[in-house]
Formats: C-alpha cells, structure tokens, sequence
C-alpha cells in the first residue's frame, strides 16, 4: 500500500469522506525531521494496511488544510477516522513511538 499525497483540494474526498482511519502527515519539504520520518510513513502504509490508509500534505502548498487544522510544528500527525480528528502528535518520532501512538488509537 503506498502513501497518498493529499492537497487542499482532495481533502475532503481523501481524508474527511473516507471510511475507515486516515494518517495525515503534515510536513514540508525544508523540514529536516519531515524528511526523517518519511520512511516511517511507507512503513506505517505496509504494517498497517487494512487497517488504516496513510497520505501526507505539503504544508506550504496546501494552506487551507494547515491552517484549518492549526497546525503549528512540522512533522504533524493527524489521525482521522471518520472525518473527525482522532489524535495529533507534533515533532519527528522513532518507530517504536509512532507504533504505540497509533496501536492506542486503532
């Protein structure tokens, strides 16, 4: 399973319509622990597929959804499930801490 990419204008269909729970990632690509985490997240795609689908949202490009959703520090993590946010984490995160952040919420 791969890692959507999101933007302002899928949203809505990709992350607030979508049955089931969603992993946003918030980052930029001048974040140097963004770039850190990013294998995470093909890893989070494949561990948990089926359980849960996994995007990221360029935050620079994609303002509306950054803003609305009072993002402050990048790397982001919003867990959503069905349409409404379920649990953030804000700054980068070592596999072990992203397991048990998202084990806690499926």
């Amino acid at each position: 399973m791969a890692v959507a990419v999101f933007t302002d204008s899928s949203f809505q269909l990709d992350v607030l319509e979508a049955s089931g729970t969603v992993l946003v990632d918030f980052w930029a690509s001048w974040c140097g622990p963004c770039r850190l985490i990013a294998p995470l997240m093909d890893w989070t795609a494949e561990h948990y597929a089926g359980r849960l689908s996994v995007g990221k949202i360029e935050v620079d490009a994609n303002p509306s959804s950054r803003d609305h959703y009072k993002v402050q520090g990048i790397p982001a993590l919003i867990l959503f499930r069905d349409g409404k946010e379920l649990a953030r984490h804000e700054g980068a995160l070592a596999k072990p801490q992203l397991q048990a952040f998202l084990d806690a919420h499926l």
